[in-house]
């Protein structure tokens, strides 16, 4: 677990000295936290005995310790595809496809553990508000993803739309965008500048974000009401987006259930539609 994604984790059960840390941390990330010991404390209006205390509750025996660490983090955050290809692990032959998915499982059960509920039922919420429209973007790997969850809830209730074409027509389709519609956003390492400039223009007409993540988190998160990390790394050159698309289907399920009258008036028109109307 990255140690942004530890910080949000705990975050609701510090005492307030050691929250006014994380905020600083979580604000100024990572260059809050690659300062010295004293630069951290006065960011966050605190001594050093509570920036050494937050550190220790996240499990790090020095500030050193933990500053190793955070270095790390960014590091594999910035890693490129090529540097992950020279960084795998050898899979012993004729273990592929068993190597794979071990690490796809693994990536479920890390995001499970890392997506709170209240987080998630928060997410759900928003996307069931059919007093706001709905808009999916994702980036050059994840808009499938976007578009697959588009696609469903289309089904289940108005006003959903996938911000579609190129980048360039993104912000022709912001003209539609009303405050307090909804905009879930997918973007994972390396961060899509075009993406990240879209959510402060989102923010700007007063949309709710929902942000689909990495644990490093995007540039996004600064924005968003709800933040959504799943894990991608599956120790080989691409990243995995399963975990992803299992997110996105609970919160397809999560919806539909929360809007089954509705949602079974509009499946059954759209029945009617397929069978009244075939396809010559």
């Amino acid at each position: 677990m990255a140690i942004r994604e530890q910080v949000q984790e705990i975050l609701g059960n510090l005492p307030a000295a050691e929250k006014k840390v994380a905020h600083a941390f979580l604000a100024n990330y990572p260059s809050s936290g690659l300062s010295t010991i004293a630069e951290l404390g006065a960011l966050a209006g605190a001594s050093a005995p509570t920036v050494l205390r937050f550190v220790a509750r996240l499990g790090f025996g020095s500030y050193p310790e933990f500053q190793r660490r955070l270095r790390a983090d960014v590091q594999a955050q910035l890693m490129s595809p090529l540097e992950r290809a020279r960084s795998t692990s050898p899979v012993p032959e004729n273990q592929a496809l068993k190597a794979s998915f071990c690490a796809v499982t693994g990536n479920l059960d890390a995001t499970l553990k890392a997506v709170s509920e209240s987080e998630f039922e928060a997410a759900c919420d928003m996307l069931s508000d059919q007093r706001s429209a709905c808009c999916f973007i994702g980036g050059r790997f994840t808009d499938a993803i976007a578009g697959y969850m588009a696609a469903h809830l289309r089904i289940i209730r108005p006003g959903v739309r996938h911000f579609g074409g190129q980048t360039s027509t993104w912000r022709d389709q912001l003209l539609d965008i009303r405050p307090g519609d909804v905009a879930v956003l997918f973007d994972i390492r390396r961060y899509q500048s075009d993406l990240v400039r879209l959510g402060e223009l989102l923010v700007e007409r007063k949309a709710r974000i929902i942000l689909i993540t990495d644990p490093w988190l995007s540039p996004i998160a600064r924005s968003a009401r709800v933040v959504l990390p799943c894990a991608v790394d599956a120790d080989r050159t691409w990243d995995s987006s399963v975990a992803l698309l299992a997110l996105a289907e609970a919160l397809i399920d999560r919806v539909s259930r929360s809007q089954a009258d509705g949602a079974r008036a509009r499946m059954q028109t759209l029945e009617d539609i397929h069978w009244n109307n075939p396809p010559r």
